[in-house]
């Protein structure tokens, strides 16, 4: 038997009011009328009048009223998770929406040593060439989502065996690779492999999460060489190690994504041929059939062009498959 303060709707798949649902999921996530209401911008008695209009919809209650708090029923906490999933949807889809819309913004998302060494130093090309395009860039190299974070163009490092979400579009793989780099006037002075025993090690520890990583006993291993016990100052970000190189601290396997720029401006040298090449590369991705909107097309294409321009830099190099 029904309580006469609700009834049942002879209508029961019809949905309620939007605006009552809004009240009812921000409650039910604080559990607080009043933080609800603030949340929403609107008055304690208007939030409290929606999710009453919202109760006699369903003929039930949603919330026990408490003393100084509120506890969702059984009515309530099945609806509370699905409310939440279905604001989040819908966020979701007016974000993509107005991102089809808003052609002039691109957002992209890459670890911060590859935007500072990588992307930073050839964007006046693509700004030049693209005046209509504001391009935004997150640095991070926490996994953002496309839809709630807003990103059109995500570049990752990792295993290349990783499978591609399947929501998402593999535009571009940016193949890694490393070789002993430093700043040419320690060239003079390490001119053979033996050499580099004795040298100033810089250890780059950024692909150590990889679980087939690269190491200075690999590179020396290419060659036949058992290496002693290397000590040496080691930085968890590969381009404070591509700096230290550049400052002539001493010499460093270096990644060629992030030390291709110095060696092109000749502030590196690379005078070994035997390079490693990790179980691991860069994937470029957007979500499936953005890859055609015109933004996200030209910038595409230029990354292409510009990754293209390093494997000038493979010239001569013996590649070694790390672990292979």
């Amino acid at each position: 038997m029904v309580s006469d303060k609700y009834y049942l709707s002879d209508m029961s798949d019809r949905l309620p009011p939007l605006t009552a649902l809004r009240a009812f999921e921000a409650a039910a996530r604080h559990l607080s009328f009043q933080a609800a209401a603030g949340e929403l911008n609107v008055t304690p008695a208007a939030l409290s009048f929606q999710i009453k209009s919202l109760e006699e919809h369903l003929g039930a209650p949603l919330f026990r009223r408490l003393n100084r708090r509120v506890e969702l029923t059984e009515a309530g906490l099945a609806l509370s998770p699905q409310a939440s999933e279905g604001f989040q949807t819908l966020t979701a889809g007016w974000r993509a929406a107005k991102r089809v819309l808003d052609s002039g913004i691109l957002t992209i998302t890459a670890g911060p040593a590859f935007t500072a060494k990588w992307l930073a130093p050839r964007l006046f090309d693509f700004a030049g060439n693209h005046p209509e395009i504001e391009l935004r860039f997150a640095a991070t190299l926490r996994m953002l989502d496309f839809a709630t974070d807003d990103i059109d163009i995500a570049i990752r490092f990792g295993p290349s065996d990783q499978d591609d979400p399947p929501d998402l579009h593999r535009a571009l793989t940016i193949e890694e690779w490393v070789t002993p780099m430093m700043h040419p006037d320690l060239a003079q002075k390490y001119q053979t492999i033996e050499s580099l025993l004795e040298a100033t090690i810089i250890f780059d520890d950024s692909m150590k999460f990889l679980k087939n990583s690269v190491s200075w006993a690999d590179w020396f291993d290419a060659h036949g060489l058992a290496t002693p016990d290397l000590h040496g100052t080691h930085f968890s970000q590969a381009d404070h190690a591509i700096d230290a190189a550049q400052s002539g601290a001493g010499v460093v396997l270096g990644r060629i994504s992030l030390g291709e720029a110095a060696l092109r401006q000749g502030n590196l040298v690379a005078p070994f041929d035997t390079a490693l090449i990790p179980r691991a590369n860069f994937r470029v991705l957007c979500p499936k059939g953005a890859e055609t909107r015109p933004g996200t097309r030209a910038f595409l294409d230029w990354l292409g062009r510009e990754a293209g321009r390093m494997e000038g830099q493979r010239d001569g190099r013996r590649m070694v498959l790390a672990g292979g």
